[in-house]
C-alpha cells in the first residue's frame, strides 16, 4: 500500500520544521504511523570524511547502509531526483501518511504555513488554492483562502484535520471504517 502523501509548504523561515514538530507526536497519538521528507534543492552531504561509510562510498558502492539496532541510514546515488511517489513507494510503503517538508510545486494535498514577521503574503490564497491542493493554512494572520485555518500551535487541530479528511476519523475520536 502506499501512504497518502502531504506536503508542509511556507516560504524560507515559515515555520514548517517547527510545525511538522509539533503535528508530528498529535498524527502518532491518533494512530497514524508516519515518515518524514525534508526536500533540498541543493545537493547536502549526511556522510563524512572518514568515517567508514564515507570510505565504502568513495571505493565505488553506489548504494552503503549503516545498520544498528534502533537505526537504519542509507546513502544511494541517485541519476535524478526521485519523486516523492518514488520516495513513499520505495521508502515508506509500511507508513500510513507521508509528510514531505517542502515540493510546492508536487501535485499533492498542502498545508501551508505562514508567519506575518517571516513574510507579507502567503504562497497560496483564493486564487490558487485550487490549483495547488491547499486543505489547510496554519498562520498567526488571517489570509484570503476559502480552506480550514489553524494557529501555529493548534497542531492537535490540524492532525485532527487530517485524520479525518484522509483516514476516515470522526469527531469522537473513533475510527469509521479505515481501508
Amino acid at each position: 500500500m502506499t501512504p497518502h502523501i502531504l506536503c508542509i509548504v511556507g516560504k524560507k523561515k515559515s515555520g514548517k520544521t517547527t510545525f511538522m514538530e509539533k503535528l508530528l507526536p498529535e498524527l502518532r497519538k491518533l494512530g497514524l504511523s508516519v515518515g518524514a521528507v525534508k526536500h533540498d534543492a541543493h545537493s547536502f552531504e549526511i556522510d563524512h570524511e572518514g568515517k567508514d561509510s564515507w570510505r565504502l562510498k568513495q571505493a565505488g558502492a553506489e548504494t552503503v547502509v549503516v545498520s544498528s539496532p534502533e537505526r537504519v541510514a542509507m546513502i544511494r546515488t541517485v541519476k535524478r531526483e526521485q519523486t516523492l511517489e518514488e520516495l513513499a513507494e520505495d521508502l515508506f510503503r509500511d507508513k500510513d501518511l507521508v509528510l514531505a517538508e517542502g515540493y510546492f510545486n508536487s501535485p499533492h494535498p498542502k498545508i501551508e504555513v505562514y508567519r506575518r514577521e517571516a513574510h507579507d503574503r502567503p504562497l497560496c490564497d483564493r486564487g490558487n488554492q485550487g490549483d495547488r491542493k491547499l486543505i489547510a493554512m496554519v498562520t498567526d494572520r488571517g489570509v484570503d483562502a476559502d480552506v480550514p485555518k489553524f494557529g501555529l500551535d493548534d497542531a492537535h487541530e490540524v492532525a485532527a484535520h487530517v485524520a479525518r479528511k484522509y483516514f476516515g476519523w470522526v469527531n469522537s475520536g473513533m475510527w469509521a471504517t479505515h481501508d
